[in-house]
């Protein structure tokens, strides 16, 4: 059993939190918001973010910063990609030596582009990152619907403990040790699920997603490796396994988002 603080309690914060508690680990989750902070510990729901999903009673909820990492041994950050560097700051004076944070938002920083991983390390300098990412809707790991993902880090041994401990019969883990593969792959498969969710939006056909996506993974996996990442990371579950999940469900709120501009809805 480990101490595991995550924080963010948007809907992919709230599934890890649960399906940990449920095996085991000794979780807190963090929230910004003491409202939904209350509303959550009186009905054990997650109702904004992940309804019909029930929050184990062992399951700490906190608005706290130092209460939900202090003495953790491993944090999530399952904040949007805009709010990682902000919260990291904020968090860093309670973060113990040698923590391991797990990155679980995809994206970029959009000011410097740099990727999330390397945002964590400017702003907590004595932590082992690894990065969680791969095809998993929320929705489904919340309610333990059999998913599979990978863990990359640099550093070989940190990823194999986060495997082990992450690890159960619904959610398997795959190593790597290609960050810059894994967090591209991530990015850029979100701008391939607005497109597709425009095709499906504009009438279009299973054939064009089809040579959309195909041509897709391509331009990702150049872009990738002229970044420092492998070819072999866009084959797997970063890479096409995510782009899949991501062009072609529902769950997908980029795929949502395309669906409307096609039909002719405003950005706004």
């Amino acid at each position: 059993m480990k101490k595991i603080a995550v924080i963010g309690a948007g809907s992919w914060g709230t599934a890890l939190a649960v399906m940990l508690e449920q095996y085991g680990h000794d979780v807190t989750l963090w929230a910004r918001d003491q409202k939904a902070v209350e509303e959550m510990k009186k009905t054990r729901e997650n109702k904004q973010y992940l309804p019909g999903v029930l929050l184990g009673e062992k399951l700490q909820i906190t608005t706290d910063q130092k209460e939900a990492v202090e003495e953790k041994e491993i944090v999530i950050s399952a904040v949007p990609s805009r709010a990682v560097r902000e919260t990291m700051i904020n968090f860093s004076p309670f973060f113990e030596q040698g923590v391991i944070i797990v990155n679980a938002a995809k994206g970029l920083e959009q000011e410097s582009l740099l990727r999330l991983s390397e945002v964590i390390k400017q702003c907590v300098y004595h932590c082992h990152v690894c990065v969680l990412s791969g095809p998993s809707h929320a929705e489904e790991v919340g309610r333990y619907i059999p998913t599979a993902c990978v863990i990359a880090s640099e550093e070989e041994d940190i990823a194999k403990m986060i495997q082990k401990e992450f690890m159960n019969p619904n959610f398997r883990l795959y190593t790597n040790s290609d960050v810059i593969g894994v967090e591209i792959g991530a990015a850029l498969k979100n701008i391939m699920a607005l497109a597709a969710g425009m095709s499906d939006g504009l009438g279009f056909g299973d054939n064009t997603k089809a040579a959309l996506m195909t041509r897709g993974i391509a331009e990702m996996t150049r872009l990738g490796i002229a970044m420092g990442g492998k070819a072999e990371t866009f084959a797997g579950l970063s890479g096409i396994g995510d782009l899949i999940v991501t062009c072609t469900s529902m769950h997908s709120r980029n795929r949502r988002a395309g669906i409307l501009l096609g039909e002719g809805k405003s950005l706004t």
